[in-house]
């Protein structure tokens, strides 16, 4: 193959990057940070670094075995999923942390906490028939065993997820307790007449949690042992291939001569490393590492080049088809079709990250940036040379569903595609590139089948997170549903927001917001659907699937807005600029996490469609509004804008969220008329300038 320039992707980079240390697990849900989870296996003796290896390939391989070849029933599937993460959990993260080794006092700990993990996910396999003929007469065993997950979950999520999740999970049981016939009936005292309850006893509490599927086996789990993990698998496949590196060098060609290119850059490769990953804090420090310090180079200050890649690989967590785990949650839920859920998703996702787009586009203009030389970029022939194969699994992907399959056997077959033409790459190299020798046949098999169980491992490492998250998600779930605190969570936001739809709406962003200082993204959703979700759909009247991809967009805020802002955080490290600053270009740039949400709820043929005439013009003031927005907050679009300008297109673009076809025209006329004013006079300062 014929050599091409240095690819973007191999900078010599002054960043520094983020010390993997210094984010909790939960900020790399679903992600695969090279290293991320190995950072302190120089810590650990060979053999549980050994064992780490195996238990993590016999996963991979047994989720593999149930998604492809014989699929397992609901607690068969998700008990021994939850046995092996835990068992995984306890390896990795030793009792006192990843810094200093286990001792004596940890293996003991540690000893204990894996013989639980065991308990915990195959003593219901073993005894699942008996189980189910008691049918809520349980044993003292059983109840014994069901204390014992629980606490296993807990510290497991402690370790692997990060404390504040473990504390709202022990609250929650702390609160299922208490009340008049609870085991904690003087707590219940304590209880504001709203919150109050009933209580339940230890063993209907451990039943609920335990030995029924509403609690830790509920659907959070369900999704997390099923479609995620098949999906964090594939994204581990296509990382270990070089998949990253052929979407952040084929957005490099696309966009780098342009001004701010490795900006757009940025926002490309987000969107595409999103597809494989769908974490942001991934997406920050990997395709952050190469292009924030491009970006730094061409004249972007740090806290704005990492502003941008927070906002950015935010993008990454609501573009198709992963979405996080966004995309089967919302399924399961509402049981919309995950191809659906993809379909209905494209657009909103296409218009958030358009605006990060444009954005940076003004950013650049304003300052007068320009593009890179054509010799510091990879050559698109030669890109996609290098890494046709990525395309082939996802095209795959794409066609089995849209051809209705399900996502877990979609999975499955995206990763033997994936390992096929991996393969077939492998040999053509090996038949066409240099003599065929047994040392170099020997050597490809071995990169091979290195390759394999490498990336099986990854897939496995990186579910820990997520999974645990969703296990300690369904005790919050099925707390919830015990004590019925989601509908008086539902009154308490009625009549908090006086029944204003626009009042509800913050107070969701706000309450997710908050949810985010403690939880990871898929679990900030899971909880605040189930207790707001009931009360936008019922009682302000947002069609069900709207009501959780609001849900699901106003989730992703804790990257991006202050003063939380993980993305943001991680962005500013990368490039060497204050947490806080990076973290309000951040939340500038992102505004479409807040905007878009809303305009789906005030129009809502953007995703649940309409006549042709109606969905054409929502779409075109959407753009309309957005690209408005993002000149307004600028100053500057086609040239500077006057204060007369911005301050007149403010009510214009709320009009285009108006529910009503008179108010949206005005707003879109007025707006128009700006923008033409504005174009009108940058063509006349270029005219004139010399």
């Amino acid at each position: 193959m014929t050599p091409r320039p240095q690819s973007p992707a191999q900078p010599k980079a002054q960043a520094t990057v983020m010390p993997t240390d210094s984010l909790r697990p939960d900020q790399v849900e679903g992600g695969a940070i090279p290293g991320n989870l190995r950072s302190a296996d120089a810590l650990q003796p060979r053999p549980v670094l050994w064992l780490i290896t195996l238990v993590a390939i016999a996963l991979s391989l047994f989720q593999l075995y149930t998604a492809g070849i014989q699929p397992l029933g609901l607690f068969y599937q998700r008990t021994a999923h939850l046995g092996f993460i835990l068992f995984l959990a306890f390896l990795i993260f030793p009792a006192f942390g990843q810094t200093r080794p286990r001792g004596v006092l940890g293996w003991v700990i540690d000893a204990g906490f894996l013989t639980a993990a065991f308990l915990s996910g195959f003593y219901i396999i073993w005894y699942l028939d008996d189980i189910i003929a008691r049918a809520g007469w349980w044993t003292t065993t059983d109840i014994t065993v069901g204390i014992i997950c629980i606490i296993a979950v807990l510290e497991a999520s402690r370790r692997a997820v990060g404390l504040g999740m473990t504390i709202i999970g022990a609250v929650a049981i702390l609160y299922a307790l208490a009340g008049s016939r609870g085991a904690l009936p003087g707590l219940g005292e304590w209880m504001p007449g709203v919150l109050s309850h009933r209580g339940a006893s230890v063993e209907r509490l451990v039943g609920q949690l335990y030995l029924g599927q509403e609690g830790i086996f509920g659907l959070p789990l369900g999704v997390a042992a099923t479609f995620v993990f098949m999906f964090v698998l594939f994204g581990a496949f296509l990382e270990k291939t070089g998949a990253g590196k052929f979407f952040i060098d084929l957005a490099f060609a696309a966009t780098g001569r342009k001004p701010g290119g490795p900006a757009k850059a940025a926002v490309i490769a987000s969107a595409g490393m999103g597809s494989i990953s769908g974490s942001a804090i991934a997406n920050v420090v990997t395709t952050g590492a190469f292009t924030i310090p491009l970006m730094k180079r061409l004249g972007y200050k740090p806290k704005q080049a990492g502003g941008i890649e927070a906002a950015a690989s935010t993008g990454g967590q609501i573009t198709p088809p992963l979405m996080g785990a966004g995309a089967f949650l919302i399924s399961e839920y509402t049981r919309v079709p995950y191809i659906e859920i993809v379909m209905v998703s494209i657009f909103p996702a296409v218009l958030y990250l358009g605006t990060v787009y444009l954005f940076v586009h003004i950013v650049a203009m304003k300052q007068g940036m320009r593009g890179m030389s054509p010799s510091e970029l990879p050559i698109v022939r030669h890109v996609l040379a290098a890494g046709w194969q990525f395309i082939v699994p996802l095209v795959l992907l794409v066609y089995l569903l849209v051809n209705n399959i399900s996502p877990m056997r979609v999975g499955f077959w995206a990763i033997m595609s994936v390992i096929g033409v991996a393969g077939l790459r492998g040999l053509w190299t090996l038949v066409f590139d240099g003599p065929l020798t047994v040392a170099r046949v020997q050597a490809s098999v071995g990169r091979g089948v290195r390759m394999i169980f490498e990336s099986l491992e990854l897939g496995a490492r990186n579910a820990v997170a997520v999974s645990v998250a969703c296990a300690v998600a369904g005790i919050i779930v099925g707390v919830v549903g015990l004590t019925g605190l989601g509908l008086k969570f539902s009154s308490m936001m009625i009549a908090l927001s006086g029944g204003n739809v626009v009042i509800a709406l913050g107070l969701v962003l706000l309450a997710s917001l908050v949810l985010g200082l403690g939880l990871p993204v898929t679990a900030s959703y899971i909880v605040l659907i189930v207790l707001v979700g009931p009360a936008l759909h019922n009682e302000f009247g947002i069609p069900l699937l709207i009501a959780h991809l609001v849900v699901f967009w106003y989730s992703q805020d804790s990257n991006v807005t202050p003063p939380v802002a993980l993305a943001g955080f991680a962005g500013a490290a990368v490039a060497g600029a204050k947490p806080m600053e990076t973290s309000v270009q951040a939340w500038k740039f992102a505004k479409g996490l807040y905007l878009i949400p809303a305009f789906m709820v005030f129009n809502p043929e953007i995703i649940l469609g309409g006549p042709l005439p109606i969905v054409l013009w929502t779409g075109f003031t959407a753009i309309l509004g957005l690209a408005a927005f993002a000149a307004v907050i600028e100053g500057w679009l086609f040239g500077r804008m006057d204060a007369v300008s911005r301050v007149v297109a403010i009510p214009a673009i709320i009009a285009l969220f108006w529910p009503d076809l008179r108010v949206e025209m005005m707003g879109t006329a007025v707006l128009l008329v700006i923008l033409g004013v504005n174009w009108m006079r940058s063509r006349q300062a270029a005219t004139a300038a010399p």
